[in-house]
C-alpha cells in the first residue's frame, strides 16, 4: 500500500509537470512578456514648454499624449522629445526669434531630467545610455531637433545643439529653409534650392563630424537624395511612413525607402491619421471637425483648423496648443457613444505600413514613431497609455520577439552607434 501511494505521488507529479509544460501562451500574453522585454523608443514626441514649469510638468498625468505616468503605464521606455521651430523669414531676425524658442525647449527637457523627475527620467546620449538608464528602472529622455533653421547660417550652432543633446536634426520642416528645400514644395513646384544649398551640403557634413543623425521626414525627395549621397553615415526618417500605401508629401516612396536601405539607415513609421490612410482619414477628419468645433464653442473658446495653423499670431497659436489636448480629449470622448462616426484610422492601418516596408526594404531597416503632441495619434495608440497595443498588433502579424526588438529601437539605436562611429574617425582624421 506504501509502494502504490508512492507510485501515485510520483504520476501526480509527472502529470503536472506536463500540464506546465503543454499550457499555451496567449497572444495577449505572449505580447506583455515581449513588450516588457524589449526597448520601445519613440522617436518622435512633440513638447509645449507650459508643461516643464514646477507646477506644471510631465511628473503629472496630463491632458497632453506624453508624459511619465501615460509611459510607464503604456511601457513605453524612451521618448524622443523635440526642439521643433515652425518655418519663418529666411533673415536674421527670424534666426534670432527662432533661436530663442529653440533654447527654451532644450532648456524645457533639461529641467525635466534634472529637476522635476530625476529619479523616474534621465538624458541618453548614446545607446549605452539608453541601455542603461533602461536597466535602472527608469525612462529615458533623447532629443530630436526638427527643422535647423533656428541655427541661421552659423555652423558652429550644430556643435552647441549637439552639447545640449541633440542626437538628430533636421534640414527643413514646413517650407524651404536656408539648408534645404521641404516636401511641401510638391505643392506648387516651387522650389528654392533644388534640393541642397550649399550651407546645407556643409551642415550634412558638419553632422557626420559631430555624430548627429540626419533626419529626412521633412525635406524634399530632391533634398533627401542628395542627403544621402554626401552623406558618409547613415540617415534616418524620423517620423515617415510609406508612399505607396498612402501618397502624401511626407511619405516615402519606394526609391526612397531603398536609398534608405542602401544608405544603412532606417525609417521610423509614424502614427499619424493622414499619412497611413487616406480615405478614412478624410471621412474622419470631415466628422471630427465639426465634433471639435462644437466642443470649442461649448467651452468659448478659439478653435483652427490645422491648415490655419501657419497664418496665426504667436499669441493665437499658444491659445491653440493650450487648449488643443482638452478639446481633443473631450472631442474623442463624444465619439465613443455615438454611432454614425466614420471608423477611425487604426492600429492595424499603421501596422500595415510596417508590413510594407519591411517585405520592401527589410526588417533592419524600420522603426517605430508617434509624433504625439504634435498632431499624431491614431485608434488604438492615442497616446502613451497605449503602447502595448502595438506590439500586441505585431504579434498578431507574426513578428518575432528578435523582429519586434529591431522595430521598436533595436534600428534606431544601430544607426545611433555607426553614425557616432563614423564621427570619431572624421575627428581623428
Amino acid at each position: 500500500m506504501k509502494k502504490l501511494g508512492i507510485l501515485l505521488g510520483v504520476f501526480l507529479l509527472f502529470a503536472c509537470a506536463e500540464g506546465e509544460k503543454t499550457k499555451v501562451e496567449t497572444m495577449d500574453e505572449k505580447a506583455q512578456r515581449i513588450h516588457e522585454k524589449v526597448i520601445t523608443i519613440d522617436t518622435h514626441d512633440d513638447i509645449n514648454v507650459k508643461n516643464f514649469t514646477d507646477s506644471i510638468n510631465y511628473t503629472q498625468r496630463l491632458d497632453n499624449q506624453v508624459n511619465l505616468p501615460k509611459m510607464k503605464e503604456g511601457g513605453l521606455d524612451v521618448a524622443w522629445f523635440i526642439v521643433y521651430t515652425g518655418q519663418d523669414s529666411l533673415n536674421s531676425e527670424g534666426y534670432a526669434k527662432a533661436s530663442a524658442n529653440a533654447i527654451s525647449k532644450f532648456d524645457a527637457i533639461h529641467r525635466l531630467c534634472t529637476d522635476y523627475a530625476p529619479n523616474d527620467i534621465e538624458l541618453a546620449l548614446t545607446s549605452a545610455d539608453v541601455r542603461r538608464i533602461q536597466k535602472s528602472g527608469k525612462k529615458v529622455a533623447m532629443i530630436g531637433v526638427e527643422n535647423a533653421y533656428p541655427i541661421g547660417e552659423d555652423l558652429s550652432k550644430f556643435e552647441e545643439y549637439h552639447k545640449r543633446g541633440a542626437r538628430y536634426i533636421s534640414l527643413s520642416h514646413n517650407g524651404h529653409s536656408q539648408f534645404c528645400d521641404s516636401n511641401t514644395g510638391e505643392k506648387d513646384s516651387v522650389w528654392l534650392h533644388n534640393g541642397l544649398s550649399e550651407l546645407g551640403q556643409s551642415a550634412v557634413k558638419e553632422m557626420n563630424r559631430l555624430g548627429i543623425m540626419i533626419d529626412i521626414s521633412h525635406p524634399s525627395k530632391e533634398s533627401m537624395k542628395q542627403m544621402v549621397a554626401l552623406s558618409k553615415a547613415p540617415i534616418i526618417a524620423s517620423h515617415s511612413s510609406a508612399r505607396a500605401l498612402c501618397d502624401h508629401s511626407r511619405n516615402l516612396d519606394d526609391e526612397q525607402l531603398k536609398l534608405l536601405k542602401e544608405n544603412r539607415g532606417v525609417v521610423q513609421t509614424v502614427a499619424f491619421s493622414s499619412y497611413l490612410n487616406t480615405e478614412k482619414h478624410e471621412a474622419r477628419a470631415a466628422y471630427m471637425k465639426e465634433v471639435y468645433q462644437s466642443v470649442a464653442d461649448s467651452l468659448r473658446l478659439n478653435w483652427y483648423d490645422r491648415s490655419q495653423f501657419a497664418s496665426l499670431s504667436d499669441a493665437e497659436k499658444g491659445e491653440f496648443m493650450e487648449n488643443y489636448p482638452k478639446i481633443m480629449k473631450i472631442g474623442k470622448d463624444l465619439v465613443k457613444i455615438k454611432t454614425d462616426a466614420p471608423a477611425a484610422v487604426n492600429v492595424a492601418d499603421f501596422v500595415n505600413h510596417i508590413d510594407y516596408m519591411v517585405n520592401l526594404i527589410g526588417i533592419d531597416h524600420v522603426g517605430i514613431s508617434s509624433d504625439f503632441d504634435g498632431g499624431g495619434g491614431i485608434d488604438g495608440w492615442s497616446d502613451a497609455s497605449e503602447t502595448l497595443n502595438v506590439t500586441t498588433e505585431l504579434v498578431k502579424r507574426g513578428y518575432s520577439e528578435e523582429e519586434i526588438d529591431k522595430l521598436w529601437g533595436g534600428n534606431l539605436l544601430r544607426v545611433l552607434d555607426e553614425v557616432q562611429a563614423i564621427a570619431k574617425e572624421l575627428q581623428a582624421n
